[in-house]
């Protein structure tokens, strides 16, 4: 029997980056294996990711939020965005990382960040969102149930590997937060 879980949505604060760390590395390596290379996954470290995301948390314009199981108070996905880049400039503003553990996706806590980064970033005034991901994600189709649309194609550099990656991109974040929903 399934116990009831309590998910918590807020503003990450710097007591959760080791948390925020975990969850990368356990998530790099539940959902890449077999996709990209054992040495690069097995080389990514708890402490690497703590001081990358500690940093970003202090640059001004970058958010982190975090998805909390309220029952073991603990961090099981978390989403970092801010502004665009790496794009033209109608594409304003970027989703740059969301991550949930395994054990805690299609439960729809990822739609419930994306909604809440949609959000505040309308209320920073922004347009559109759009995020980078790797071709081979399985969870790809993650992006377009939420309405996001293939935009661009690009690489990125994984240790030793070039990857293919999509760029897809909400238009709308009206509709993507729940806000259009609200205003009919």
């Amino acid at each position: 029997m399934n116990s009831f879980r309590r998910i918590e949505i807020r503003r990450a604060v710097p007591d959760d980056i080791m948390m925020i760390a975990s969850v990368i590395v356990e998530t790099w390596r539940t959902t890449f294996r077999g996709l990209i290379a054992d040495q690069f996954l097995d080389a990514m470290t708890i402490e690497q990711q703590a001081l990358r995301h500690a940093r970003r948390m202090r640059v001004a314009g970058v958010f982190h939020l975090v998805a909390v199981d309220m029952n073991a108070d603990k961090v099981i996905g978390f989403a970092n965005y801010g502004k665009a880049r790496s794009m033209p400039p109608r594409f304003d503003r970027e989703l740059y990382a969301l991550y949930i553990l395994e054990e805690f996706q299609r439960a729809g806590i990822g739609s419930a960040l994306v909604r809440s980064v949609a959000a505040h970033s309308r209320e920073m005034g922004g347009s559109s969102l759009f995020a980078w991901v790797l071709s081979t994600n399985p969870n790809r189709s993650f992006y377009k149930r939420l309405g996001a649309v293939p935009v661009a194609q690009g690489q990125v550099a994984l240790g030793a590997e070039t990857h293919e990656q999509v760029a897809y991109r909400w238009n709308d974040l009206a509709r993507l937060s729940g806000a259009a929903d609200l205003a009919a």
